[in-house]
């Protein structure tokens, strides 16, 4: 995903924070509201663009130019129907991509119904690591190992395609480690690097977090 892209994160609490604030420090352009006063003020801190509005009113998300926005992050779990009318209201607009927080798998059936594009479980799925699969360019997944070493998962690029790993030589390209192959069969960890790639794979990496910008 670009650098270009903009965000908006509905809600404050400590997830919609963590992942309006990692955009930020990513370099992102990024639209934070809430309708608390006082977590707004507080995040204004890390978050330049901070509002306090209330997103259930349509005329409200006109005036944020939330059609402009590519992926809104809906982060109000605890609040069923301000999540599912901002939803909607984000979807008419035109927003590409909705992202939302549940509090459960029954919320979250809910959401997809109404027009999520994806539905997330706090406990699986932490605020920091939202953001940066975000942020990501072609990244399925990632996961951090440690401060500096992350697992990605990865769709094989176009260009990548018909050609096999030797002839790819990533490691020396890009500073990734090819660990495993996500196939319609499941995982491949024998992975013959003589076999031509093919767009229905994806490719499991293990790579320094600071090289990933080569991969965008």
């Amino acid at each position: 995903m670009s650098m270009h892209q903009t965000y908006a994160v509905f809600g404050l609490g400590r997830y919609g924070r963590a992942v309006a604030t990692e955009l930020v420090r990513s370099g992102a352009e990024v639209l934070a509201v809430d309708t608390d006063e006082a977590a707004v003020n507080s995040a204004a801190t890390d978050i330049p663009v901070c509002k306090c509005a209330d997103i259930t009113d349509r005329e409200v998300l006109k005036q944020l130019g939330i059609a402009g926005i590519d992926t809104v992050i809906i982060a109000m779990a605890s609040n069923l129907e301000a999540s599912v009318l901002a939803t909607m209201m984000c979807k008419e607009a035109g927003v590409k991509t909705v992202i939302v927080k549940c509090s459960n798998e029954m919320h979250c059936k809910i959401l997809s119904r109404v027009g999520a594009d994806k539905v997330v479980v706090p406990e699986s799925e932490s605020g920091t690591r939202l953001a940066k699969n975000l942020l990501s360019s072609g990244f399925v997944d990632m996961i951090d190992l440690s401060n500096d070493v992350s697992m990605i998962e990865l769709n094989v690029k176009p260009e990548w395609t018909g050609k096999n790993l030797s002839e790819l030589n990533l490691r020396r390209k890009y500073g990734i480690n090819v660990v495993a192959l996500r196939q319609k069969g499941g995982i491949c960890i024998d992975i013959d690097p003589t076999t031509p790639l093919n767009r229905e794979e994806k490719l499991i990496v293990i790579a320094h977090t600071a090289k990933l910008s080569k991969l965008k």
